[in-house]
């Protein structure tokens, strides 16, 4: 399931509040400024930094 356009332009980094990028097709969304990967769960993003794994 695709996120909304919407809620794209309005997700921010919960750590640096920076722009994120959006691999839906890995279902995960990255900050590459603090390097963490938050998990898409059921279209749903989880946008915590205790989830969040470190980007390699």
């Amino acid at each position: 399931m695709a996120l909304a356009p919407e809620l794209k332009e309005i997700l921010a980094c919960p750590k640096c509040k920076g722009d994120l990028e959006f691999h839906e097709d890995r279902g995960e969304i990255h900050c590459t400024r603090c390097r963490l990967a938050f998990e898409i769960r059921d279209g749903i993003p989880v946008m915590l930094v205790e989830e969040a794994r470190p980007l390699r």
